[in-house]
């Protein structure tokens, strides 16, 4: 099994809409065209732990890795790509674990607190205390309609605190699951937000608004860490949620997709179903897995980037038959992954539509 410690990539992120994504090494960072695979920008100085993008701005929130005292694990600084100079330092007394941003918010996480400044002045807005943060967990809405930031709420059980950023109040507490949680993300439009525990065997679907559960999938009777989790861009269901794991499997679940046809058969409304009965466990037809994607221990990270509706115009109304889906890959050992896929009720079919190499691309050459 790899070491994702001795692997070459020590920071990757895409930016708020995906078209776009960061990777930082020991040597710098590189920024990407998620569509075209381009090398868009690069700058050697050192190490980098943290590079996080504003879509597809010229600011970047980055953080070093230690290994120079130019570069401090505790120092962020704004970087403007356009004119290559820092805009502001910020200085904190710990090492910085996560930057989060929308074009309202910066938030920076430390062990045992989390910041929220107003990202145009960088005024403190709030300072909140946390529980031990060792990880860094924060999930993020880059939607200003429902700018919500999660954090852990203990070390003990998966319980998610849910903060408004945009009004600076405490929105709710989520008791998502038994044992800690290791990973969690907010839909696009901040609807949803999806948690996966230490545990690993559950992944878990909340609604927001009212904290209720939605929907509950299980990965299968083994253990593995989840190591990222990402919804798919649809502002309605059906969505699509991926799922990366230390085992090198990547986990796809659909969202909405028997509600669609439940309602289908019963009223024919089509839209953003929340199932008026929750299962525990979701139809095991509605979560597929791609085996052996990435190689066992290196941690990864994907996105689905394009989630596209096959449906029958036919029959009235129109019916819904499947789903394709354009999915994106960072491995930390140094590669970028495209696939294409087809996912209905039944099966998933898929391709590996490009694969690239981050450490050796040039500016001036695309794959």
């Amino acid at each position: 099994m790899a070491s994702s410690s001795s692997c070459p990539i020590l920071c990757a992120s895409f930016n708020q809409d995906n078209s776009c994504f960061a990777i930082g090494t020991k040597d710098g960072f590189r920024i990407f065209d998620t569509n075209t695979g381009k090398l868009c920008y690069e700058r050697a100085v050192g190490g980098f732990s943290i590079v996080e993008m504003l879509f597809t701005s010229s600011l970047l929130a980055i953080v070093g890795a230690g290994d120079q005292p130019s570069l401090s694990p505790r120092r962020l600084c704004l970087f403007n790509t356009t004119t290559e100079a820092p805009l502001r330092d910020l200085n904190f007394l710990t090492s910085i674990l996560a930057i989060r941003m929308n074009k309202k918010r910066l938030i920076v996480i430390l062990q045992d607190k989390a910041y929220v400044y107003e990202l145009n002045s960088l005024s403190i807005l709030d300072t909140f205390d946390t529980v031990p943060n060792i990880k860094g967990l924060c999930a993020f809405s880059p939607c200003l309609d429902a700018c919500y930031m999660a954090l852990p709420a203990s070390t003990t059980k998966g319980s998610v605190l849910l903060y408004n950023v945009l009004d600076c109040n405490l929105h709710c507490e989520i008791e998502a699951h038994r044992s800690p949680l290791a990973a969690m993300v907010f839909s696009s439009n901040g609807m949803y937000i999806a948690t996966a525990s230490e545990q690993g065997t559950l992944v878990r679907v909340h609604l927001v608004s009212d904290a209720t559960k939605s929907y509950s999938f299980r990965r299968g009777s083994y253990s593995s860490t989840i190591f990222s989790l990402s919804f798919g861009p649809s502002k309605q269901l059906p969505d699509i949620l991926a799922a990366t794991s230390s085992s090198g499997s990547i986990h796809l679940f659909t969202l909405g997709f028997a509600s669609h046809l439940r309602s289908k058969r019963s009223s024919g409304f089509l839209g953003s179903i929340i199932p008026d009965v929750v299962n525990d466990v979701l139809d095991p037809a509605y979560h597929h897995v791609l085996h052996n994607a990435v190689p066992a221990g290196v941690k990864s990270s994907a996105v689905v980037c394009k989630v596209e509706n096959v449906v029958d115009t036919s029959t009235s109304p129109s019916e819904l038959l499947a789903c394709r889906v354009n999915m994106c890959v960072i491995t930390y050992n140094g590669y970028f992954q495209e696939y294409n896929l087809s996912i209905d009720a039944q099966k998933l079919s898929w391709s590996l539509g490009r694969e690239t190499n981050l450490l050796t691309v040039t500016m001036d050459k695309v794959p």
